[in-house]
């Protein structure tokens, strides 16, 4: 089914990212007190070597009381996030409020933190570029269609790029301090998830049913690949390996090697999940992890791709993804379900009912982890005191 298809996005006068580096030097999580973009890396690969504690148990919560379904991000202990009537708010460690700003637009994206700067896209079209030291908008870059995705970050030789995608089909790339638009690559429909980066590439999926690979040395698309059904969420990358799913259920296993597709495997659903797949999956280095049908995960060994363990879960999946933290994996459900299982049995260590519906997907830290409800009630667990 893999097909190379032309490059789709503006002429050669746009590729202003030649001067693109190798690799990121933005790594995401530093496993101590910050988690600031969503799934953790800038691969989205949902892995942090940080240990979970043996027992959490609720140290606070913060009710905002306003409808959301961003994930949380965090900065030196401090978690933030945007609700769906434009509120971007950061609460501390202690569950106090500390920073409160109002986009007076709907905001549906999880944002991404860098150099104390928070990017997020907004309903109306617009990334935009907030100082969290000043309280003020640093700048604001328009698109002609909503950007529910998360954004991402790519070093460039001086500069620093923020990549996303918007639903008018084109995935961005934006000069981090000054908001200007460095270059642009289209895309047959929209673009709903986010773009993840690996080595001097950056890997999206779209609602036209295509993967790409860009290469942002010369701005031109080196690969594609044509999945049965379009792609909600975002691809997970660790290593040289590459995890997406589609809205039919199914899942690809993508090896890459210079920018290319070397080789590919499709892993249909199970019999009897019959659900869409729209969640990331997380990955370690042995197993993958993903949520399919309506009541269950998955881990399958990355080696010969056979089941390791399967586990119902108690409530609808939705569109909340795991995360794999050592030796254990935590998960939420739509139905406001927490649970923590070991990693290698899918035995449950631990589980939580929060009574409010989860779309978001935990942030962790150490010692600490955050979930955030639909109903924008931000719980903090921890060791027990």
């Amino acid at each position: 089914m893999r097909q190379l298809i032309p490059f789709w996005g503006l002429s050669v006068i746009m590729l202003i990212l030649a001067a693109c580096g190798d690799k990121s030097d933005f790594s995401g999580s530093d496993g101590d007190m910050d988690w600031p973009l969503f799934r953790g890396d800038v691969g989205l690969s949902g892995y942090a070597s940080i240990d979970l504690p043996e027992k959490p148990s609720l140290l606070w919560s913060f009710r905002s009381d306003t409808r959301t379904v961003s994930s949380p991000v965090i900065e030196k202990g401090t978690t933030y996030w945007c609700d769906r009537r434009g509120r971007l708010r950061g609460v501390d460690i202690k569950g106090e409020l500390t920073f409160d700003y109002d986009f007076k637009t709907a905001v549906e994206a999880t944002p991404m933190i860098y150099d104390s700067t928070v990017y997020i896209g907004r309903i109306d079209g617009f990334m935009s570029a907030v100082s969290l030291a000043k309280r003020d908008t640093i700048w604001n870059f328009e698109t002609m269609g909503q950007v529910s995705a998360s954004p991402n970050l790519m070093k460039f030789s001086g500069r620093k790029a923020v990549i996303f995608g918007s639903y008018d089909n084109n995935l961005y790339c934006v000069d981090a301090k000054t908001g200007e638009e460095l270059s642009r690559f289209e895309s047959g429909y929209y673009l709903n998830g986010a773009a993840a980066v690996w080595k001097g590439h950056v890997i999206y999926g779209g609602c036209d049913s295509w993967v790409r690979i860009v290469d942002c040395k010369t701005g031109i698309q080196t690969d594609s690949i044509l999945l049965d059904a379009y792609v909600p969420a975002s691809p997970a990358i660790m290593g040289d390996y590459c995890y997406v799913g589609d809205y039919s259920g199914n899942i690809y296993k993508l090896m890459l090697e210079n920018g290319k597709i070397i080789r590919h495997m499709k892993i249909v659903a199970e019999e009897g999940d019959n659900g869409s797949f729209v969640s990331v999956p997380a990955i370690s280095s042995e197993a993958y992890y993903y949520l399919s049908g309506e009541r269950y995960i998955h881990a399958k060994s990355r080696k010969n791709g056979k089941i390791i363990w399967k586990y119902m879960l108690k409530g609808n999946v939705g569109e909340s993804s795991p995360l794999v933290c050592n030796d254990k994996v935590i998960i939420c459900t739509k139905t406001g379900i927490v649970s923590i299982l070991h990693a290698e049995t899918g035995k449950l260590l631990w589980e939580y009912d929060t009574g409010e519906q989860i779309i978001g997907s935990p942030a962790v830290i150490k010692d600490h982890f955050m979930i955030l409800t639909s109903k924008g009630t931000l719980l903090c667990f921890g060791k027990e005191i």
